[in-house]
């Protein structure tokens, strides 16, 4: 039987921000539409940054965060010192998302290379969410959201996630029409719902690809002050 090698957590937690980062940044670059779960910050973006030009991306998604932390605390009526550190992991994304976003200005534009950065841009995100499953670490807000509302109700998670999913798309496309008319999709295009499609199984095949190869070790006595 082959011995599988040590993967530490702490290095999924990096790699998986950076990946993911890299991952939503070559999807913004495509325009196609962004995943469901960044799409709502995404849109919300694009309308602020109208009249405050600083108001990037990634300032965007740690901004929304916060309020997903705060809805969260409301409904489970209680504040874990883990979701700080979610929203620490959401400030770390933003402003590695923006760096990204930065250095990849200058891509082509055409119709050809946006298919492939939508693409590689899918595979990047499963691969980095995947790894942040494999890790103590608290993750983005979007995650958290699922994990800590399926366990509260004592809920099917597959399922809260479903739920998650279908209304984050909703509040996008109601905030694209409410920011840039009715009809006019911002954000929120063909690419979000085949993204939606498939994501899931493509996070699964990652993870089963990881787990096959790799066991994964904590580095760093740090797992307790994330419980």
């Amino acid at each position: 039987m082959k011995t599988k090698k040590v993967f530490y957590t702490e290095l999924a937690y990096v790699f998986g921000v950076l990946i993911l980062a890299l991952g939503t940044t070559l999807m913004e670059r495509a325009d196609f539409g962004m995943s469901m779960v960044t799409a709502p910050a995404y849109v919300i973006h694009l309308r602020v940054s109208r009249d405050l030009p600083r108001y990037t991306f990634g300032t965007s998604t740690y901004v929304f965060q916060a309020f997903l932390l705060i809805l969260l605390s409301l409904i489970v009526r209680k504040f874990k010192k883990g979701y700080l550190f979610s929203f620490v992991t959401a400030v770390i994304f933003g402003v590695i998302l923006d760096l990204f976003i930065s250095l990849f200005a200058g891509l082509p534009g055409t119709l050809p290379f946006r298919a492939v950065y939508y693409m590689l841009g899918m595979v990047f995100c499963s691969v980095g969410v995947s790894l942040l499953f494999h890790t103590y670490i608290t993750p983005e807000a979007y995650e958290l959201f699922v994990k800590e509302i399926a366990e509260t109700f004592r809920l099917d998670s597959a399922k809260v996630k479903t739920v998650y999913d279908i209304s984050s798309c909703l509040l996008s496309v109601i905030l694209s029409f409410a920011f840039f008319g009715f009809g006019h999709f911002e954000g929120v295009k063909l690419g979000t719902f085949f993204c939606a499609l498939i994501n899931g199984q493509m996070i699964g095949i990652c993870s089963r690809f990881w787990e096959s190869r790799f066991e994964f070790t904590d580095g760093l006595p740090l797992r307790k002050y994330f419980e």
